[in-house]
């Protein structure tokens, strides 16, 4: 016989990435009942098998959200300040800098611009978060089958049978949302033929809290300070290029990829050593047409989708839950909040996703000339201080 039985429930969250536990326990500590559901299994170690090895910078805009919801003062030990950005020209005929420009946040605040965590570590700390929120619940090994959204409810099949009517649907399941494919809603995306490579280093000089951009052709390469490791200064690197270049990267040997690394980070910190193993993804950036539907929402990487440049992509996600929280005090799911998300974060959203695109398509250029002109641009902008401090208030997402 057929269950057809149908659990209420406030806060159902399809995705338990990073975003969609964030949301767990953003929603849990408001007081709402919260199911997380994700198909993968948790990897909370840096040495498992699946392990995300990338790191993310929340910037101070975040890192309040956190503060808010009672996740701060288990992330602060770990995390590592970014006070300075530091963006670096190395696209003449030599791969050696050429112009340096710093963005210090001391200039627009008393706070750095944020802090750096490695993913796995933060997945590890969020984990113990919810176990502690009596009203959350995470499963794993489960997904999303079906939504049928309604203005009483979004309900939702799992794959494990279980039927449950969400007062709020949250769509936190990754650029290609079984939840946004349920509700018909399409994306706008754009391709560069890139790939982004990520992994862990030592380096011989120390990063005093820097993050460091370096432009060539092809893609940045980012250096984004991390605690240090085994003794030395350690760093994340998020290394962009066109995917034939990362593919040909991660096909080397590792002395022959720790050589092409020190080529191509221009010796901004000393020699890099590699210490962990190398994480390949593409890049594109990518819109939902809505961000809504009947008590359904999508945040993260279901709504938008960008290149991994400036610190953007998960704290535009936590930019969405913050809305969203604060959107659903008065009744969770209901039309009106549903209408206010959608016409406050989309509209920011693609302006953003433009941004970065076009930062991006700068950061790819080969023609000498072509570099020259990036590097006389960036000389020329850093060069007007209000125009640098509005870059650096843009980049924390400040109006």
């Amino acid at each position: 016989m057929t269950d057809t039985r149908i659990d209420d429930i406030d806060i159902l969250i399809s995705g338990g990435g990073l975003a969609g536990l964030i949301a767990a326990c953003a929603f849990g500590a408001e007081g709402f009942s919260v199911l997380c559901v994700d198909p993968a299994p948790p990897v909370t170690e840096e040495d498992a098998a699946g392990a995300d090895l990338r790191s993310t910078a929340f910037l101070t805009p975040s890192v309040a959200l956190f503060e808010r919801i009672g996740l701060w003062e288990a992330l602060a030990p770990h995390a590592t300040a970014l006070q300075v950005m530091r963006i670096v020209d190395a696209g003449g005929t030599a791969p050696t800098p050429r112009l340096t420009r710093d963005f210090d946040a001391a200039e627009i605040g008393d706070q750095p611009f944020g802090w750096n965590l490695p993913n796995w570590l933060m997945r590890r700390e969020l984990m113990a978060r919810i176990h502690a929120l009596p009203s959350v619940r995470v499963i794993h090994g489960t997904g999303t089958a079906t939504v049928l959204a309604r203005s009483e409810g979004a309900v939702v099949t799992l794959t494990d049978g279980r039927r449950l009517r969400a007062r709020l649907l949250i769509g936190a399941d990754g650029r290609d949302s079984a939840v946004r494919r349920a509700l018909g809603i399409g994306v706008r995306t754009w391709r560069y033929g890139q790939k982004a490579l990520a992994f862990a280093v030592t380096h011989d000089q120390p990063h005093h809290n820097v993050s460091t951009e370096v432009h060539r052709a092809g893609g940045p390469f980012t250096l984004v300070p991390l605690p240090d490791r085994d003794g030395r200064p350690g760093s994340a690197v998020v290394w962009m290029d066109d995917a034939a270049a990362i593919d040909a990267l991660t096909a080397l040997s590792a002395p022959a990829f720790e050589a092409a690394l020190n080529d191509r980070s221009a010796g901004v910190l000393g020699h890099l050593r590699p210490a962990t193993r190398l994480t390949a993804w593409p890049i594109i950036s990518q819109i939902a047409h809505r961000f809504t539907g009947p008590r359904t929402a999508l945040i993260a990487e279901a709504a938008h989708v960008l290149p991994p440049i400036g610190a953007q992509g998960l704290n535009m996600s936590l930019a969405d839950l913050s809305a969203l929280l604060d959107l659903s005090r008065a009744d969770a799911g209901s039309a009106e909040s549903l209408a206010r998300y959608d016409r406050s974060r989309r509209p920011e959203a693609m302006a953003r996703i433009l941004g970065i695109d076009a930062l991006n398509r700068a950061s790819q250029l080969r023609l000498r000339p072509l570099r020259d002109l990036r590097a006389a641009a960036l000389g020329g902008l850093y060069a007007v201080t209000p125009v640098r401090r509005l870059m650096m208030r843009a980049g924390l997402g400040a109006r």
